[in-house]
Protein backbone atom coordinates (compact mmCIF):
# COMPACT_ATOMS: atom_id res chain seq x y z
CA UNK A 1 0.00 0.00 0.00
CA UNK A 2 2.75 2.57 0.76
CA UNK A 3 4.25 1.89 -2.68
CA UNK A 4 0.99 2.86 -4.33
CA UNK A 5 0.87 6.11 -2.35
CA UNK A 6 4.49 6.91 -3.25
CA UNK A 7 3.85 6.19 -6.94
CA UNK A 8 0.70 8.33 -6.85
CA UNK A 9 2.46 11.28 -5.22
CA UNK A 10 5.42 10.96 -7.60
CA UNK A 11 3.11 11.02 -10.61
CA UNK A 12 1.10 13.98 -9.27
CA UNK A 13 4.30 15.86 -8.46
CA UNK A 14 5.62 15.31 -11.98
CA UNK A 15 2.32 16.51 -13.44
CA UNK A 16 2.38 19.58 -11.17
CA UNK A 17 5.91 20.45 -12.29
CA UNK A 18 5.12 20.04 -16.00
CA UNK A 19 1.89 22.05 -15.79
CA UNK A 20 3.53 24.85 -13.79
CA UNK A 21 6.46 25.16 -16.21
CA UNK A 22 4.06 25.04 -19.17
CA UNK A 23 1.94 27.83 -17.68
CA UNK A 24 5.05 29.94 -17.04
CA UNK A 25 6.11 29.54 -20.67
CA UNK A 26 2.59 30.31 -21.88
CA UNK A 27 2.54 33.45 -19.72
CA UNK A 28 5.55 34.77 -21.62
CA UNK A 29 3.84 34.29 -24.98
CA UNK A 30 0.91 36.52 -25.83
CA UNK A 31 -1.24 34.08 -27.79
CA UNK A 32 -0.44 30.91 -25.86
CA UNK A 33 -3.14 28.97 -24.07
CA UNK A 34 -2.80 29.29 -20.28
CA UNK A 35 -3.61 26.74 -17.61
CA UNK A 36 -6.62 27.88 -15.56
CA UNK A 37 -5.85 28.65 -11.92
CA UNK A 38 -8.59 26.24 -10.93
CA UNK A 39 -6.68 23.43 -12.65
CA UNK A 40 -3.46 24.37 -10.89
CA UNK A 41 -5.21 24.35 -7.53
CA UNK A 42 -6.94 21.04 -8.30
CA UNK A 43 -3.61 19.35 -9.06
CA UNK A 44 -2.33 20.80 -5.79
CA UNK A 45 -5.26 19.46 -3.79
CA UNK A 46 -4.84 16.03 -5.35
CA UNK A 47 -1.27 15.79 -4.04
CA UNK A 48 1.00 18.00 -6.11
CA UNK A 49 1.08 21.02 -3.81
CA UNK A 50 4.66 20.70 -2.57
CA UNK A 51 6.12 20.14 -6.03
CA UNK A 52 4.05 23.00 -7.44
CA UNK A 53 5.09 25.41 -4.69
CA UNK A 54 8.78 24.58 -5.14
CA UNK A 55 8.49 24.87 -8.93
CA UNK A 56 6.65 28.19 -8.73
CA UNK A 57 9.38 29.60 -6.51
CA UNK A 58 12.16 28.27 -8.75
CA UNK A 59 10.71 29.62 -12.00
CA UNK A 60 9.19 32.70 -10.33
CA UNK A 61 5.66 32.00 -11.47
CA UNK A 62 2.64 33.39 -9.60
CA UNK A 63 4.83 34.29 -6.63
CA UNK A 64 2.89 37.54 -6.15
CA UNK A 65 -0.46 35.75 -6.01
CA UNK A 66 -1.59 35.17 -2.43
CA UNK A 67 -3.91 32.46 -3.70
CA UNK A 68 -0.83 30.37 -4.42
CA UNK A 69 1.83 31.64 -2.01
CA UNK A 70 -0.52 31.31 0.97
CA UNK A 71 -2.90 28.70 -0.40
CA UNK A 72 -0.32 26.09 -1.38
CA UNK A 73 1.39 26.03 2.04
CA UNK A 74 -2.07 25.71 3.63
CA UNK A 75 -2.89 22.81 1.32
CA UNK A 76 0.43 21.19 2.25
CA UNK A 77 -0.34 21.56 5.96
CA UNK A 78 -3.81 20.12 5.41
CA UNK A 79 -2.36 17.15 3.51
CA UNK A 80 0.24 16.55 6.22
CA UNK A 81 -2.47 16.67 8.87
CA UNK A 82 -4.66 14.18 7.01
CA UNK A 83 -1.65 11.92 6.42
CA UNK A 84 -0.74 12.02 10.11
CA UNK A 85 -4.31 11.24 11.17
CA UNK A 86 -4.53 8.32 8.75
CA UNK A 87 -1.18 7.00 9.93
CA UNK A 88 -2.17 7.41 13.59
CA UNK A 89 -5.55 5.67 13.30
CA UNK A 90 -4.60 2.97 10.82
Amino acid sequence: MPYIAIAYLTLLSAIAIVITVHDKRAARQHNARRVPERSLLTISLLGGALAMLITMCLVRHKTKHAKFMVGLPLIILLQLGVTFLLWWFL
